[in-house]
């Protein structure tokens, strides 16, 4: 219990050095706010697509079969081929310079799709917008990954991606006021003014970026540091070479090392996981419940509960491995456990989908499936964890990888096994989530073991080639 109240008391009192708080506290305000409402618009923006769908625009651009699916998959081959290439251009651009262009471009092509009278012309937008939209997640876990400390960036994690969930619960409340009070104004349908607002309000969004914006710790010229909070941003993360990546020496490295498959497997599986909100599952659900008929208010305002679900446990896990030192790996059972009870409670209802009760039990499974949301957080930062005392470049790529496994499995994923013509049950998707599950719970016990041990080798090996003892170190020896 001593034990317990030490550790408490340790990590909601943490020992800054001289300066150190005003230093986070000044980065905390000015990275934070800009990447979350960066985020929170990108989010936004994925999730008004659904909202739009179910609120007229499927009548009036005469959808078909799977074209949401396949519009959905346009832009997830862009987003795939942006990945690498957006990471990469920060070691040549500021980002204070590239996050902002990059936002401009997708607010531009966001109300562009205001314009559009089929929906083969939404394929060829979300491509370009995948492409533009590309570097926000995993830039932004490369930048804090680049500012935070290991104990201090779970936390952040967590509040950048539960931004991103704020946009999707958001975008339904949005879509709904939109809905009700400009529907037909100037001949266009509530739809419609929905892509032309998101694009609107994300343009001040982007200049705040490019004023404010600290760009990495070697590398800021921001006006609110001073020049020693400048050096003190540099001591705090481990110095690591910095060498330009576009090499054959670094991309032979990179694709050969574990880091690089463990981890973007890691996420291949994990992403699918999250294949029950990401793919708007439940909207879709009761857009064809078998006996009952929702408003558009109802379709847009029920399923902002899944993110809603989302944020509290994001917050919740990025917290609770902090204070544990690091253990992100705890995440990935969690969500293991919850994609097999999820899944199984929605095909035990479908056996009889006329029963009253059988629609509880299905709103219910996707409101806990939201909580599998926790992943992105946790496992980006356990990337950047392990991989702290690497060239940051090899980081970012690797970080990168993540996301581009990911989406290249998710663009035909979604279409085999959660297309929008097999609502509402997705029976075949059930069974595909019980899989990953299981699969993701093996994944993370290997590769939590392989990085225990790594890890602890090269911090070793940095504390005695600098003499300094690592603090976490000392923790887990004190806590063993």
């Amino acid at each position: 219990m001593a034990t317990t109240r030490s550790r408490l008391r340790e990590y909601f009192h943490t020992e800054y050095q001289p300066g150190e708080r005003k230093l986070v506290q000044k980065v905390d305000f000015f990275i934070l706010t800009f990447c979350c409402l960066s985020y929170f618009m990108n989010y936004l923006d994925r999730s008004n697509l659904s909202n739009a769908y179910v609120s007229g625009m499927r009548e009036d651009l005469g959808f078909v079969g799977d074209q949401l699916n396949m519009i959905n998959t346009c832009f997830t081959v862009g987003y795939v081929i942006g990945q690498i290439p957006a990471n990469l251009s920060l070691h040549y651009i500021k980002p204070r310079y590239f996050f902002p262009a990059c936002m401009l471009v997708w607010a531009g092509l966001t109300m562009v799709t205001a314009s559009v009278h089929r929906p083969q012309s939404i394929m060829a937008i979300r491509f370009f917008q995948g492409i533009a939209e590309a570097t926000t997640f995993v830039g932004t876990h490369y930048i804090l990954g680049s500012w935070y400390t290991e104990r201090e960036l779970g936390k952040r994690s967590g509040i950048f991606t539960a931004s991103g969930l704020a946009g999707t619960m958001i975008g339904g409340f949005i879509q709904t006021g939109i809905h009700s009070s400009l529907n037909g104004k100037n001949g266009l349908s509530g739809w419609r003014w929905l892509f032309i607002i998101d694009g609107i309000i994300t343009l001040p969004i982007a200049l705040y970026g490019f004023l404010f914006f600290p760009d990495t710790p070697s590398t800021t010229k921001a006006f609110y540091l001073t020049d020693s909070e400048k050096a003190l941003a540099v001591s705090r993360v481990p110095p690591v070479e910095d060498r330009s990546p576009i090499s054959w020496a670094f991309f032979k490295k990179t694709f050969s090392s574990w880091f690089f498959w463990g981890f973007i497997i890691l996420w291949i599986i994990a992403g699918e996981t999250e294949s029950f909100s990401s793919n708007s599952l439940l909207a879709l659900y009761m857009k064809s419940h078998p006996t009952n008929h929702y408003a558009v208010s109802q379709l847009n305002n029920y399923p902002t509960g899944v993110p809603a679900v989302g944020i509290i446990s994001t917050l919740f896990w990025a917290t609770l491995t902090d204070f544990l030192n690091g253990k992100r790996y705890l995440v990935g059972y969690f969500i293991g456990i919850t994609g097999v009870v999820t899944s199984a409670m929605i095909l035990a209802v479908s056996k009889d989908p006329t029963n009253p009760a059988s629609t509880a039990v299905v709103f219910g499974a996707y409101y806990w499936a939201g909580a599998v949301y926790a992943c992105q957080a946790t496992f980006f930062a356990w990337a950047n964890d392990a991989l702290r005392y690497e060239q940051h470049m090899f980081r970012a790529i690797v970080l990168a990888g993540m996301n581009l496994g990911s989406n290249a499995v998710n663009a035909w994923w979604s279409i085999i096994f959660y297309g929008a013509s097999q609502a509402p049950w997705f029976i075949r998707g059930m069974w595909a989530m019980i899989a990953v599950s299981i699969l993701l719970a093996i994944w993370t016990a290997a590769l939590s073991y392989t990085t225990a041990k790594h890890e602890k080798a090269r911090k070793a090996e940095f504390a005695e080639s600098s003499g300094v003892v690592d603090h976490k170190i000392a923790t887990d020896a004190e806590y063993a």
